[in-house]
């Protein structure tokens, strides 16, 4: 037998807003009876994980020690790093390299890290 990831869960302080930035980020959706206000909203990727985010009291406090890393698609790494800036995320520290190498480390609306890598196509142009 093997055990499935249900859902990757995210403790936050407005389940809706941080839904609707993630939702943003991955092209993804949320589920049509979650609205705003409510403690908790899913989001579904269409290639990825299914996202729950749960309304807490609590603040976060230290640094994630769970992050995803994006790899873009149809983007380059710096178009997207672009494109989430604009949703509202935040650059904590910006690893790229001269030779087109690295990766840049953003945080989401609520301070959750998270990175954004080359894509497929930038990392065989430099490896190749």
């Amino acid at each position: 037998m093997t055990t499935l990831v249900r859902h990757i869960t995210f403790d936050c302080h407005d389940a809706y807003g941080l839904g609707t930035f993630w939702a943003g980020v991955l092209g993804g959706s949320i589920a049509e009876s979650d609205l705003p206000g409510d403690d908790e909203v899913l989001v579904s990727t269409p290639e990825g994980p299914t996202l729950l985010f749960v309304r807490v009291p609590d603040d976060k406090t230290a640094k994630n020690r769970v992050h995803f890393d994006l790899q873009p698609q149809e983007r380059s790494r710096d178009e997207e790093v672009e494109r989430v800036l604009k949703l509202g995320a935040a650059l904590v520290a910006d690893h790229r390299r001269p030779d087109g190498r690295g990766w840049v480390t953003l945080a989401d609306i609520e301070g959750n890290e998270f990175c954004v890598e080359r894509s497929t196509a930038e990392r065989a142009a430099t490896e190749g």
